[in-house]
C-alpha cells in the first residue's frame, strides 16, 4: 500500500511539474529582411526569381529598380497584400515554394542563389538535382533543421534571413547581403587592392581605428582607418562621409556611404589593406569575413597576384 501510495505522489509531482514548467522555447528563426527599390545584390536577385516563378517578366539582373518594384506592386496586389513594392515578411511568405530534388522552375533559382551566398557555388540552373540537394541537406544540418532536403518555410525564411556571424572585433566593409561571395575575391586593374560593385549603401569599418577622411582627385571621398601596427585600411569613392576626422571607430561603425566621387567608372567602393606603406591583396581577408571566419593577418596578405 506504502509503495503505491508513493508511486501515486510521485506521478503527480511530475504532472505538476509539467504544467508549471514552460517547455524549452524552440529555435528562433532570423526575421525576413526587408528589401527595398535601390537595393543591389543576391536578395535582390532571389526575390527577383521568386517573381519571374509567379508570372512576373522582369530581369533577375540583383538590381532592385522600377521594373522590379512594379512586378511586386502587381504580384502584392494579385496576392490580397498591401502593394507597397516592398519585399518584407508578407510578400516572402507569399512568393516562397515548397521545392525538392526534382523540381525545376525559377524558385529553385531563387533557392541556388540563396544557398550559394553561403558557399554552395551551385550552378544557378533551376534544376533541383543531386548537388542542389546535398547543399539543402547541408544547410539545414548546420542550422539545426530536420535534415530532409524539402524547402519548405522554415528553411526558405532561415536562407533568406540568416547569415553566419562575424568574429570579434571585425565586420565586413559592406552588408554580407549587398554582394555576392564571388564578388570579394576579383581582381583589382592595376594593384593590390579590390574594386566592389556597390550603389550608393553603408560602408562599415572593418576593424577599431582612428578614421581620417580622404577628398582628393583619384580617391575622391572616402576614409582611411588606422588600426595600428602600420596597418591601415582605406576606402574611396564615397557618395557621403560619416565620421568627423580624427574619429575612433569601431567594427561594424557605418563610416560612409559608397558612391561614384574621384576617378571611378561607375558607383563601387574601392578598397585597400596597406601595411607599413605597402600594399597587400584583401581578397583573401575579405572572403574570410564573409564565411565568418578570422581573416588572416594584414602582414601575411601577399604583395602581389591579385591584379591584371
Amino acid at each position: 500500500m506504502t509503495r503505491r501510495i508513493l508511486g501515486l505522489i510521485t506521478a503527480t509531482l511530475a504532472v505538476m511539474t509539467a504544467l508549471v514548467l514552460p517547455a524549452a522555447p524552440a529555435a528562433a528563426l532570423p526575421a525576413w529582411p526587408n528589401v527595398v527599390k535601390g537595393q543591389w545584390g543576391p536578395l535582390v536577385t532571389t526575390a527577383q526569381f521568386l517573381l519571374r516563378h509567379h508570372g512576373q517578366t522582369i530581369t533577375a539582373d540583383a538590381d532592385f529598380g522600377g521594373g522590379t518594384e512594379t512586378a511586386a506592386k502587381a504580384f502584392q496586389a494579385a496576392n490580397g497584400l498591401v502593394a507597397d513594392g516592398q519585399i518584407g515578411a508578407n510578400t516572402w511568405g507569399k512568393l516562397i515554394v515548397t521545392l525538392q530534388r526534382g523540381s525545376n522552375s525559377e524558385a529553385v533559382k531563387a533557392l541556388q542563389t540563396e544557398l550559394n551566398r553561403y558557399g554552395h557555388g551551385l550552378v544557378v540552373d533551376g534544376d533541383f538535382g543531386g548537388g542542389t540537394d546535398a547543399a539543402v541537406r547541408s544547410f539545414q544540418t548546420t542550422h539545426s533543421l530536420e535534415a530532409n532536403g524539402q524547402v519548405g518555410p522554415l528553411t526558405w525564411q532561415t536562407l533568406v534571413g540568416s547569415f553566419p556571424g562575424y568574429p570579434a572585433g571585425y565586420r565586413l566593409p559592406l552588408d554580407r547581403g549587398a554582394i555576392a561571395r564571388s564578388e570579394y575575391d576579383d581582381t583589382h586593374h592595376d594593384y593590390p587592392a579590390i574594386d566592389l560593385p556597390a550603389r550608393y549603401i553603408p560602408a562599415y569599418a572593418v576593424v577599431a581605428g582612428t578614421a581620417y577622411r580622404i577628398n582628393e582627385s583619384a580617391c575622391g571621398l572616402g576614409v582611411n582607418i588606422d588600426a595600428g601596427g602600420g596597418v591601415r585600411y582605406t576606402y574611396c569613392h564615397f557618395d557621403a562621409i560619416s565620421i568627423n576626422n580624427g574619429q575612433q571607430v569601431t567594427p561594424g561603425q557605418r563610416i560612409g556611404t559608397t558612391g561614384d566621387t574621384g576617378n571611378s567608372t561607375g558607383p563601387h567602393l574601392h578598397f585597400a589593406i596597406k601595411v607599413n606603406g605597402g600594399s597587400r591583396c584583401p581578397q583573401k581577408y575579405l572572403i574570410a569575413l564573409y564565411d565568418g571566419a578570422t581573416p588572416p593577418a594584414p602582414s601575411s596578405l601577399p604583395s602581389s597576384g591579385c591584379s591584371h
